[in-house]
């Protein structure tokens, strides 16, 4: 297995709290370590550091707690970003801070026209984008998602709130493999993923349930959070090399490793 190096963006959780609730995962009557919370985070980028890949960073905004879940300022993909549009206003201007980040990078600019939380719903997988709907990510969007990149996108019903992001129910772990958790998925989409991907790997209830598909793999490497164990040994049994990490006062906001990492795919060859 060949790992792809990488360039990633991520935003330190300086403002990180839970002082609302917009998922199944948050509670604001829970404490929350926010000291903690920067400290697992840098680990995981450290990590990223560790296996070669290069991390950039976006300046964290006052006010805006959930900033750090980077995967959901935008979709990247051969030099073009499409930036989001929040379904709850709580996140809303998270999306004009990250539109500019990328902009300044110089990637070409593509504004959403209907509610789209970027890499959380969005999974490049091969030759197809795998599209989340159900719980944010509007439908409509994915049309535009094929307009804008030009690969053909697989629409995902989710129907668990819990797996309220497709990146917390599946995780691409190589262009042709994929780790999910079947129960996640409407029967139809779970009919298109066997098809689809008829080797993947099946992650267990309690391993999502620690957010253990929330995973980043660069083609041979895959980070997820620590206390996914069985997912863990079901891919080292495939070849994957594991690196656990703990994001547990992360995962108080429903979040995880890929949840605070956004891929920029710079061109074609990168892919």
């Amino acid at each position: 297995m060949d790992a792809t190096s990488q360039r990633l963006l991520m935003c330190r959780p300086t403002y990180f709290a839970v002082d609302y609730a917009i998922n199944p995962w948050m509670d604001p009557s829970a404490p929350v370590d926010a000291a903690l919370a920067v400290r697992q985070w840098e680990q995981l980028r450290q990590t990223y550091r560790d296996l070669g890949h290069t991390v950039e960073e976006i300046t964290p905004v006052p006010g805006l707690p959930d900033m750090v879940f980077a995967a959901n300022g935008g979709t990247v993909i051969d030099g073009k970003a499409m930036a989001v549009q929040f379904r709850d206003p709580q996140r809303a201007d998270e999306a004009p801070a990250y539109r500019a980040w990328f902009e300044a990078a110089g990637f070409e600019m593509y504004d959403p026209k209907h509610v789209n939380e970027g890499e959380g719903d969005v999974l490049l997988a091969g030759d197809h984008l795998l599209a989340g709907t159900g719980f944010r990510t509007a439908h409509a969007s994915h049309a535009q998602l094929q307009e804008v990149f030009g690969y053909p996108v697989i629409t995902m019903q989710l129907v668990d709130p819990r797996f309220y992001h497709l990146d917390t129910a599946l995780t691409v772990l190589d262009e042709r493999t994929v780790a999910y958790l079947p129960e996640a998925f409407s029967p139809g989409s779970q009919a298109v993923l066997r098809r689809l991907f008829p080797d993947a790997v099946h992650a267990t209830m309690a391993d999502a349930e620690v957010l253990g598909l929330n995973a980043v793999s660069d083609g041979r490497h895959v980070v997820l959070p620590a206390q996914a164990t069985d997912l863990a040994a079901k891919l080292r049994d495939r070849g994957y090399e594991t690196i656990g990490v703990d994001l547990s006062e992360l995962r108080k906001a429903g979040g995880g490793p890929k949840c605070c990492t956004l891929r920029l795919r710079q061109g074609k060859a990168s892919k």
